[in-house]
């Protein structure tokens, strides 16, 4: 790796509070980007508009999707404009390039039939009866709170203590916001927690994380929750293909606006830092209902 990436990502880290994901996401694209200019005997420190103009024409030649283009050009762009601030280069190669346009792609959601079936079936899943209560409380938990994955699998224990009607979570860039909790997420709490004091008592080190692991981390990972919700989706009868993690925070957040909650609950409770970009759930509303009325319709 070129050495202006550890800085620069070191710099987004400290200066902007960036998610980790999301250091990481800049790492792996500016990676690649400077592999490419090694390959055709460049560096970051000599490459022209050219030499990011064709490595975007290589990115398109292999079949990748608009939004990586996009998201690629948009992580060089930011790491030459740093650069410039640094004075590791007088001027910005990147500054005048425009990338594809993102298309609009419409969040993959869930029936509220569905949601239903995979919190029944939650219940039942599990190879022992804390593993149930586990995953019955993980499910409740993040149907209820439309939390993003990293959010749900690091909470802390001290966050459920005391039987919480709302719930502090910290999200991306360090924000923090309170989110409600359902009757039926409050009660899967309760009794996870019961199995928490009980697991705990015999280590010397309480972990301080609601869904502990072994792992270096200390909590259920993003990858084990993932494997974890495809595993449910089959048991349940849905297709796993269909359904993520994700899937659930999308499903929250159509259903509150579907049933009568205005844009503005909905991004606050969502954590997003702007409302656009919460806007993208009235557009799955016109298409189910431009869905229903050409399904449905006696006359369609």
């Amino acid at each position: 790796m070129h050495y202006w990436v550890p800085i620069f990502l070191e710099a987004m880290q400290a200066e902007q509070d960036a998610a980790i994901n999301t250091v990481s996401a800049y790492g792996r694209d500016l990676n690649d980007f400077t592999t490419y200019l090694e390959r055709n005997e460049k560096t970051p420190e000599k490459a022209v508009r050219a030499d990011i103009e064709a490595y975007l024409i290589e990115l398109d030649a292999k079949g990748l999707a608009k939004s990586t283009r996009a998201r690629r050009l948009s992580t060089i762009r930011q790491l030459y404009r740093f650069a410039f601030t640094e004075g590791w280069r007088t001027d910005d190669p990147a500054a005048q390039i425009r990338g594809p346009k993102r298309g609009r792609h419409l969040p993959t959601t869930m029936s509220e039939d569905d949601v239903v079936k995979l919190l029944d079936h939650a219940r039942e899943f599990g190879k022992s009866p804390n593993d149930k209560l586990r995953n019955t409380c993980l499910i409740e938990v993040l149907y209820a709170t439309g939390l993003r994955v990293t959010e749900l699998v690091s909470l802390p224990v001290a966050a459920a203590r005391g039987d919480p009607r709302m719930i502090l979570v910290r999200g991306k860039g360090g924000r923090e916001r309170m989110v409600p909790l359902s009757p039926p997420a409050r009660n899967a709490l309760a009794e996870w927690l019961i199995v928490w004091d009980k697991e705990q008592q015999s280590k010397k080190t309480k972990s301080t994380y609601l869904f502990p692991s072994r792992g270096k981390k200390g909590h259920l990972t993003r990858e084990a929750f993932f494997l974890l919700i495809k595993d449910l989706a089959r048991f349940s009868g849905l297709n796993p293909k269909e359904i993520s993690p994700h899937t659930l925070r999308h499903a929250f957040a159509t259903h509150l606006l579907a049933n009568g909650a205005d844009l503005l609950s909905i991004q606050t409770l969502l954590g997003h830092a702007d409302v656009s970009t919460t806007e993208i759930y009235t557009h799955v509303l016109e298409e189910r209902l431009k869905d229903l009325v050409l399904n449905k319709h006696p006359l369609a």
